[in-house]
């Protein structure tokens, strides 16, 4: 697996010239050339072997190229060559790079769910699951893609189900966004627990983050 060397803010930087915010920050596609923030798009960077590897973060050091955060991009990115037109330069480029990436978004979602779960911010079970979303504690439901499509179902069901009643209530409730991402295999190796098929991310810090993963990565696969 190649390695990427993280870059450090020089020592004694104006305040100014810190970077913005991901909402604010813009960045040009070397695949079409259009502006976008960088929320909605990946950032590639060439290790020191000369490698185009993903740089999921954005923190790897040197020169770098956006792609449009999606597979089929990726994939249209490598077989156009815009990433050597990007860099100027005679680069590496694995043909399976969109797939590469794509495990390496999974790789980050599946340490985030770790973490959140070390913190107590997820549970697992479809019977925890569901009094937690019953409760108004969940902020993302997970499901594995080998899970049966009932069980599925049932919790999707209690979730729009709470959503009804606050809103006959006079309440606007968030919207729990629910994922289908990762096989209970991953989730198991995730967790530290044998055959997950449903978990529920808890409200706290390291839920949110697992939650944007989750996104960033559900988003990466549609596009």
């Amino acid at each position: 697996m190649q390695t990427l060397r993280r870059g450090h803010p020089s020592k004694g930087a104006h305040p100014r010239a810190m970077p913005r915010s991901e909402e604010e920050t813009e960045r040009m596609c070397a695949l079409s050339r259009e502006t976008r923030l960088v929320g909605d798009l990946i950032r590639f960077a060439v290790s020191p072997e000369g490698q185009v590897v993903p740089d999921t973060d954005a923190l790897a050091e040197g020169r770098g190229v956006w792609i449009t955060l999606g597979e089929k991009q990726v994939g249209e990115a490598v077989r156009k060559k815009a990433f050597a037109r990007s860099l100027k330069a005679e680069v590496s480029v694995p043909a399976d790079l969109a797939e590469l990436t794509r495990r390496r978004l999974a790789e980050r979602l599946m340490n985030a769910l770790s973490i959140a779960r070390k913190a107590g911010q997820l549970i697992t079970g479809a019977t925890k699951v569901k009094s937690a979303i019953e409760a108004g504690d969940v902020v993302g439901l997970l499901n594995a893609t080998d899970g049966a499509p009932d069980g599925k179902s049932k919790l999707a069901g209690s979730i729009k189900g709470r959503e009804m009643a606050l809103k006959d209530a006079g309440f606007s409730p968030d919207p729990v966004p629910q994922f289908e991402l990762l096989d209970s295999t991953q989730l198991g190796l995730a967790l530290g627990i044998e055959n997950v098929i449903h978990a529920a991310l808890i409200k706290g810090g390291a839920a949110q983050a697992a939650v944007k993963r989750a996104e960033r990565l559900a988003r990466y696969i549609a596009n």
